[in-house]
């Protein structure tokens, strides 16, 4: 009870902060950084570099009430190959500025609901990202996969395209979350779909719940977590539910007091992680597990865990170029998104303008920074004596070091020249990793950190 009490006091249960999965995060970008920036960070590229590709698909067949992504409803395939098409056109802009020979090392297809795509799309949409980006040696392709929205055909067609790698969106499979929150994916269906990727050698499984949903229980954690297991993924994500109306529109279907309670979200994530370290998956990060011989437990124990808009990757390139609407990229100079909506997007593309319409250029404060906050939130710790190697100016950062430690003492150690987050005080990493942020917005914009 102490422990959860320094919890609270230190704002576990009130406090909204990001999730940093980039910094500056996304609400510091600016307009100023649009399609001339876009054009310089293409053209800059190193083709001995191979870089990552995202490809965004905004569309669903059902809309989620929970979900906050940038996503539209459809009936009717027409949007979608419209939509295709229009990413077909922008890759071919994206050609024209890329120095010769730029090859791709990941593919992620995100969404949205990717596999709302038919098998010719997805050959085609496939096709037209390698004409751009053909694969490196090393190449992952991983897809985000609805099991109620998928066939032994697209998976066939992802499979011939070269996908590796598939993530399951699950939530919660007790049906009264999932009534309240407008997905229906019974047990079955997804133990399907599971069959069939493996079926096709499709090994690599990526497996999401969500906690803090509504009339979500222990009992329902326990009980959907051992339905998980049962499919024997490679990783699974937890993550927390951020109940944001005023932004997601969608969300205002959830009614406020169907939501667990602060302390029963942490207990929920709490019952989650346990269950899963017992099975043998071991803690990444703050919301990742995954086996000892996946990819991301080798990248944490030697060091290269990254941190992205998808969570926690052992990707190894460090560029990420962003395809489609609201797409975000990752280049040395900084951060880059496509516009937003779908029209606006188009609109570009159809005019022969690049779609970067919002970014954000790193100065040196921010590179230091963010190379704090990410050793923070991907190892639980920073080598000052690094820090003061790579940064000239790491020594501004002194007073924030003394005063984080002060304020999160016992949870935040100096242990010779590291800042360390303790085993105890992990729960509250984002909000540690807050005060080495130098932008002020509104807390609103965020998800609360339990």
């Amino acid at each position: 009870m102490e422990r959860i009490n320094d919890l609270r006091r230190l704002g576990l249960f009130d406090a909204r902060v990001p999730r940093y999965t980039s910094y500056p995060t996304a609400p510091v970008f600016s307009t100023d950084f649009g399609a001339e920036f876009h054009a310089e960070c293409l053209a800059s590229l190193d083709p001995a570099e191979p870089v990552s590709v995202y490809v965004h698909v905004p569309f669903c067949e059902r809309l989620c009430w929970f979900c906050a992504c940038r996503t539209q409803g459809t009936q009717t395939m027409s949007p979608v190959a419209g939509y295709v098409k229009t990413l077909k056109a922008e890759l071919l802009q994206i050609k024209a500025r890329l120095p010769e020979g730029v090859k791709m090392g990941r593919l992620h297809w995100g969404g949205g609901t990717p596999t709302i795509l038919l098998p010719e799309m997805i050959h085609a949409l496939a096709q037209a990202v390698k004409s751009v980006f053909p694969p490196a040696d090393e190449f992952e392709f991983s897809v985000e996969i609805d099991p109620t929205m998928v066939d032994a055909d697209k998976i066939e067609a992802l499979r011939l395209e070269g996908m590796n790698r598939a993530s399951i969106g699950i939530q919660d499979f007790a049906e009264d979350v999932q009534e309240a929150i407008g997905r229906h994916q019974p047990w079955n269906i997804t133990k399907h779909c599971v069959d069939m990727l493996r079926a096709a050698g499709i090994h690599s499984l990526n497996a999401d719940l969500v906690y803090g949903l509504p009339y979500q229980s222990v009992a329902h954690m326990r009980d959907t977590v051992h339905k998980v297991l049962a499919l024997d993924p490679d990783r699974l994500a937890l993550f927390g539910y951020a109940h944001v109306p005023h932004m997601a529109k969608r969300q205002k279907l959830i009614k406020e007091e169907t939501l667990p309670g602060d302390m029963d979200r942490y207990i929920l994530s709490q019952t989650a992680g346990e269950m899963f370290r017992d099975a043998g998956y071991q803690a990444i990060g703050i919301d990742h597990f995954s086996k000892a011989e996946d990819e991301l437990s080798v990248a944490l124990g030697d060091g290269r865990l990254r941190r992205n808009f998808q969570g926690y990757t052992a990707d190894h390139c460090d560029t990420l170029i962003g395809i489609g609407a609201s797409s975000i990229s990752s280049f040395k100079q900084g951060w880059l998104q496509n516009a937003p909506a779908t029209a606006a997007w188009t609109g570009r593309v159809e005019a022969g303008i690049l779609t970067g319409s919002r970014g954000h250029r790193f100065t040196d404060d921010d590179l230091l920074r963010k190379t704090m906050i990410d050793g923070l939130m991907c190892n639980f710790e920073v080598d000052l004596s690094a820090l003061d190697t790579v940064f000239a100016s790491a020594a501004t950062l002194n007073t924030l070091h003394d005063a984080v430690l002060s304020e999160f003492s016992p949870y935040v150690e100096r242990q010779g020249d590291r800042i360390c987050i303790t085993e105890d005080g992990r729960p509250l990493t984002r909000i540690i990793a807050s005060r080495y942020d130098a932008y002020t917005r509104d807390a609103g914009t965020y998800s609360k950190a339990s």
